[in-house]
């Protein structure tokens, strides 16, 4: 039986006090938080942070819905890196913020991979080249994204901000049906790494003259994200 959300951040507040005081091993004292953040707002997976945060929290029985889920975030999390690693090359002449993020994603979809691995999940993006996706409708997102972005970089800017709210969207659903602690720690990760992320990509929209409306968002859940600063 899965425990109850107490315990869960019980075990949180475990495991950020074993990475500051240094745990109990010798390896330890050289693990920080899971999430590392620069002044810029990217948003990166420390992997072996991670998995030692993953360590102290109990691999516990999967549901459906959450096997569905993991499945699917690896490939989503694949997409936006692909993506932001195309438009990187179009335009990363004028801007550095393709280049950063897609080196973030790379760590998102490694982390969502660590949980496929510890669940003993089949890994659908383990051959895959980049803008390949076994699910069909990401496969299509891909080629929607990349041909948005392509004719200008204030289109490409807000391809960034389309990927990152509709990250925030299915995130926040699949949390709905998701009670095991190491996933919602990474999901919740990963959320603030889109908020963090989608306000970047704002940030480089208004340098260019450009007052970004979200595209998939509630309003109202934008704008909150947008009027708060980055998360460290």
């Amino acid at each position: 039986m899965k425990i109850s959300i107490r315990s869960f951040t019980l075990a949180l507040l475990v495991a950020a006090t074993l990475a500051a005081c240094g745990g109990g091993d010798s390896d330890s004292s050289t693990s920080g938080p899971p999430l590392l953040v620069d002044a810029e707002g990217n948003s990166t997976f420390d992997s072996t942070a991670l998995g030692s945060s993953l360590t102290i929290l109990p691999i516990e029985s999967l549901s459906a819905a959450e096997s569905a889920s993991l499945v699917f975030m690896r490939e989503e999390e694949k997409l936006a890196q692909d993506v932001y690693t195309y438009l990187a090359t179009l335009w990363g002449g004028q801007t550095r913020v393709f280049g950063n993020i897609a080196r973030s994603e790379a760590t998102h979809t490694e982390a969502v991979r660590q949980l496929l691995a510890r669940y003993a999940l089949i890994d659908p993006a383990s051959t895959l080249a980049a803008g390949v996706y076994a699910n069909t409708t990401l496969q299509g997102l891909y080629t929607q994204l990349v041909a948005a972005g392509t004719p200008s970089l204030v289109e490409a800017l807000k391809v960034g901000a389309a990927i990152e709210e509709i990250d925030m969207i299915d995130l926040n659903k699949a949390l709905l049906d998701i009670d095991n602690q190491d996933i919602v720690l990474v999901y919740q990760s990963l959320l603030k790494g889109s908020r963090n992320h989608l306000r970047a990509f704002v940030t480089a929209l208004t340098a260019q003259g450009v007052i970004y409306v979200p595209q998939y968002m509630a309003l109202a859940d934008y704008q909150t994200i947008i009027s708060t600063p980055m998360e460290r």
